[in-house]
């Protein structure tokens, strides 16, 4: 299972969660269970974006779905 997250390895992705908070950021490493986000930027549900410092890691068992971003998506 998830086993195609090894392709979106280095891409610029939106990863959304069932809560309904969405990371815009570069899937930087799958670690296992793991994915971690570079270049992140969150977005809540009623509130803006923010930016988010260093490195962010999020259990794969709490995204809903993966919106890989081509090149006109990504500015």
């Amino acid at each position: 299972m998830f086993a195609y997250l090894r392709t979106l390895v280095r891409r610029r992705v939106v990863v959304n969660l069932a809560s309904g908070r969405a990371f815009r950021a570069i899937l930087w490493a799958r670690r296992g269970r793991l994915l971690v986000l570079r270049d992140v930027v969150m977005h809540e549900p009623g509130a803006g974006p923010v930016a988010v410092d260093g490195e962010t890691v999020i259990e794969v068992d709490r995204v809903e779905f993966i919106q890989v971003l081509t090149g006109t998506d990504e500015g």
